[in-house]
């Protein structure tokens, strides 16, 4: 089973130059899901809103359309679909979209943005420690993977100018210590797992200083396996040469 987790910046814009079809021929997911779909379903076309041999799950911001948004799509059936954690605050921005499988959740998160501000900074820290303890609840049940744009490079590995952006909001100690806790919690960054000293490996690039030319990037997009899960995990892959967004797909293959 392969997995595909992608920051589309906006899903109608796939349509154009035909990254869509692209992308599903190239990346060939069981399972796929999108982040800043910035879209609800009322605002999509037959293609996204049903693609051939998948089902597909959405979530939108009800603050304003546009904005946010995730979507999961499976070729096998979940057994149950969540929508958010059932916390007003953090769901009405659409966020979080999960499934339950036979041997794990899976959640497709799209985490704030901390920047504009410190109260969205603020709002974000919220997040994630709301998500954190959701997902722990979760785990009683079964194990959990969760992937998306957590907006937080981990290390100085994991950018290219970490010097230059220590007090830049997705660097900042707060934000990565949090990706600490997860770890510690027993969730394995499973890029890191199979390539622990592999630079350059980034999955965003500024767009407005072609920063993807350079390889400016960050890396920003996870998927995270509880540490019970890792032994059924076989890969774990950044795919750089899928374009369409100012984010790039990651994935996990899964015997």
């Amino acid at each position: 089973m392969k997995i595909v987790s992608w920051n589309v910046n906006g899903l109608r814009s796939l349509a154009n130059d035909g990254y869509w079809e692209s992308f599903l021929k190239t990346a060939k997911p069981d399972i796929f899901c999108l982040q800043e779909t910035k879209a609800s379903p009322d605002q999509l076309s037959e293609v996204f809103l049903s693609p051939a041999g998948y089902s597909a799950f959405f979530s939108s911001s009800e603050m304003k359309k546009g904005y946010s948004g995730v979507a999961l799509y499976s070729k096998t059936e979940p057994l149950k679909v969540i929508y958010g954690m059932g916390i007003k605050e953090f769901d009405q921005e659409g966020r979080l979209v999960g499934a339950e499988f036979p041997h794990f959740w899976l959640l497709n998160v799209y985490f704030p943005n901390g920047g504009q501000g410190p109260e969205r900074l603020d709002y974000k820290l919220r997040y994630y420690d709301a998500f954190l303890k959701y997902a722990e609840r979760l785990r009683k049940e079964k194990p959990v993977i969760f992937c998306g744009d957590v907006n937080t490079a981990h290390e100085e590995i994991d950018l290219a100018r970490p010097k230059e952006n220590e007090e830049h909001t997705g660097f900042l100690s707060e934000e990565r210590a949090w990706i600490d806790e997860v770890v510690a919690a027993g969730y394995v960054d499973t890029f890191r797992r199979f390539h622990p000293h592999t630079k350059e490996a980034y999955t965003y690039w500024d767009i407005k200083t072609h920063a993807r030319d350079r390889n400016i990037g960050w890396r920003l997009d996870y998927f995270f396996a509880a540490n019970e899960c890792m032994k059924r995990i076989k890969k774990s892959e950044i795919h750089p040469e899928i374009y369409g967004s100012d984010h790039c797909p990651i994935s996990i293959t899964i015997g």
